[in-house]
């Protein structure tokens, strides 16, 4: 069994290429442009993972630094930056402890990375990679797994099928719920069949969530000296709900 998105890279874009990601775009950039205190010109994105939401985001004006954790998903995002005028660029780093000297303007967070951060301790390191990057006043838009939803529906199992020129993908996913740590184990395998030769490849990854509530989130941030703005459910800008699994956070960076 590999780590979070070991194998699992080599397939993520195909995987996901019927995400909405210019609508995705666009939703994070009206939040901005909402609730921002000040004009935002440097994005930091933690957990950019093969770097197609920076990359538009950069394409719409932005400077943007994405930081990933996994060496293959920064491969694949590596060659936007060459597209974007130097607008765009990536580092190898973990959200918990990548640290440089610029400070930005807004920090986005996006497709649940902060669900990834499991412990109390990762929550809290994280929300200090925020909070140490942004300017007063600075914003950081966020989504996660919404803790109600999850304990009132409790995740299913799910196949996906897709397929390119190259290769054809079926991906099951099964899920362990942990409630006394309000952790999911999504355990996924995937089956990758090469079109050419008809090799099949079969790939095991767990990748283990955290589900929050929003009085966790309302600490996380105060002890990171930030405060929530707004939280909703993603993309719709709707009251987040019993149905309502990814939920969307704004939050300020207090003045110090």
């Amino acid at each position: 069994m590999t780590t979070s998105f070991g194998l699992y890279s080599q397939y993520y874009d195909l995987l996901y290429k019927d995400k909405d990601y210019e609508g995705e775009t666009a939703y994070v950039k009206a939040l901005l442009d909402r609730h921002a205190t000040r004009p935002v010109a440097q994005i930091l994105e933690l957990g950019s993972g093969t770097g197609i939401h920076a990359g538009m985001i950069a394409e719409a004006g932005y400077e943007v630094l994405g930081v990933e954790l996994s060496e293959t998903m920064l491969a694949a995002a590596m060659p936007k930056a060459a597209q974007t005028n130097g607008k765009l660029d990536f580092s190898l780093g973990d959200a918990r402890s990548f640290r440089t000297d610029r400070r930005f303007q807004a920090v986005i967070s996006l497709f649940h990375v902060l669900s990834y951060q499991i412990s109390d301790a990762d929550l809290e390191a994280m929300m200090d990679t925020v909070s140490h990057h942004l300017e007063n006043g600075g914003i950081f838009i966020f989504d996660f797994w919404y803790g109600p939803a999850v304990l009132w529906q409790r995740p299913s199992t799910r196949a996906k099928r897709l397929e390119n020129d190259q290769v054809s993908i079926v991906r099951v996913a099964e899920s362990v719920v942990h409630d006394t740590e309000s952790v999911v184990d999504v355990n996924y395998t995937i089956f990758a069949t090469e079109k050419l030769s008809a090799k099949t490849e079969m790939v095991r990854e767990t990748h283990r969530m955290r589900y929050l509530f929003l009085s966790e989130i309302d600490r996380l941030l105060a002890n990171a000296g930030m405060s929530r703005v707004v939280a909703e459910e993603w993309m719709s800008g709707a009251a987040p709900g019993t149905d309502t699994w990814g939920v969307c956070v704004v939050a300020l960076k207090n003045a110090t």
